[in-house]
């Protein structure tokens, strides 16, 4: 499936901004399951000032303001070729060595709720019960955009039973490694038929099988990833993987608007987050 997107975050101040500096992860790579074809980023109200590849191996781009900055306009557009493969990306490879994604950060330690959860779970061999713990959380988590928030953790939305796919991929995680298996978040697009409702960005989990590798399971959908979905970032969690984060100095209100166009044959899906 070849899948044109363009991605735009513009930052509106309704005061000069003394200094900010952001942390763009927005080049998603050539890999097994896509491949990029073109790709650009351009940034307007703010400097550019380096790139480079962080521990995980996703890119990034280092970008400033400072002085009288009211505005930052960031748009990140390109094609990618992909493939369905079931969900299995395939072996480990990179910079952390694999034990690393069996470490919990804040937003994936699991807790009462996520024990339990993996305690209702029978399976016969680990990819089942992958299979299984991503319906489990399927059912256990409404979608419910603006209910959570980006330090949510596994245990507050499990409690909650509400939350976005952030939540649903920070579940599986803490649920995966909790049984012994490494687990990394993956943020990135998904082309999807209704946007009613749908998150700028998507975010999903994968999790490490003897034998298979890294396979993606996306429990905010209750599916593996197909060709429909391009990857952006990976990391421990959200934390890591977030396509904008960063910084600012000053005291002055911040308006934010995210726009996500992903066109293929012809057809295109919009989603903007206010």
């Amino acid at each position: 499936m070849r899948l044109k997107i363009t991605h735009t975050t513009h930052y509106r101040y309704d005061a000069p901004v003394l200094y900010s500096l952001q942390r763009l992860r927005l080049t998603p790579p050539s890999c097994p399951g896509q491949h990029v074809e073109n790709w650009h980023i351009t940034v307007d109200g703010a400097k550019v000032e380096a790139g480079y590849n962080d521990q995980f191996g996703n890119h990034v781009h280092l970008v400033s303001t400072e002085g009288e900055a009211h505005e930052v306009r960031i748009q990140a557009c390109g094609e990618v070729v992909t493939e369905d493969h079931a969900g299995v990306f395939g072996p480990h490879v990179g910079y952390c060595p694999l034990w690393l994604f069996l470490r919990d950060s804040p937003r994936t330690k699991a807790g009462k709720l996520t024990r339990e959860l993996v305690k209702s779970l029978s399976a016969d061999e680990p990819l089942a019960m992958m299979h299984n713990l991503m319906e489990a959380i399927h059912a256990a988590i409404d979608y419910l955009p603006g209910f959570t928030d980006s330090d949510t953790t596994a245990e507050q939305a499990l409690e909650a039973g509400q939350g976005v796919c952030q939540d649903h991929a920070h579940v599986m995680i803490a649920a995966a490694r909790s049984m012994g298996h490494p687990a990394r978040y993956i943020s990135g697009y998904l082309k999807m038929d209704d946007t009613v409702e749908q998150a700028a960005t998507h975010a999903w989990a994968e999790v490490h099988l003897a034998g298979l590798g890294w396979v993606g399971f996306d429990a905010a959908n209750n599916h593996c990833p197909d060709a429909r979905y391009v990857r952006l970032a990976t990391g421990l969690c959200y934390a890591d993987a977030a396509p904008v984060s960063g910084m600012r100095i000053g005291l002055s209100g911040e308006d934010l608007k995210v726009t996500v166009v992903v066109e293929s044959k012809g057809q295109s899906q919009s989603q903007t987050q206010n």
